[in-house]
C-alpha cells in the first residue's frame, strides 16, 4: 500500500549531525502523524523517503549505538 504525502510546503530541518561544509546532510520533517519524511539536503528537489515512525526510530537507535 502506498500513501502519497504532500511535502511541497514542508518545513525541513537539518540533522544536528550533518557537517557544516555541505556534505552528508540529512533533513527530516515533523508534523506527519505516523511517518518521518527524510531527504538529502544537497538535492532538495529530489525524492524524499517516508519511513514509518518505528522504522525511523530503529534506524536512529542503530546509528547512535554504532550498529550500522
Amino acid at each position: 500500500m502506498s500513501i502519497d504525502h504532500d511535502l511541497s510546503t514542508t518545513a525541513w530541518r537539518k540533522s544536528s549531525h550533518s557537517n557544516g561544509d555541505g556534505g552528508a546532510c540529512v533533513e527530516v520533517a515533523d508534523g506527519f502523524p505516523g511517518v518521518i519524511p527524510v531527504r538529502d539536503s544537497k538535492a532538495p528537489e529530489g525524492p524524499a523517503l517516508v519511513f514509518p515512525n518505528a522504522g525511523w526510530s530503529a534506524f536512529v537507535t542503530a546509528v547512535k549505538d554504532n550498529v550500522l
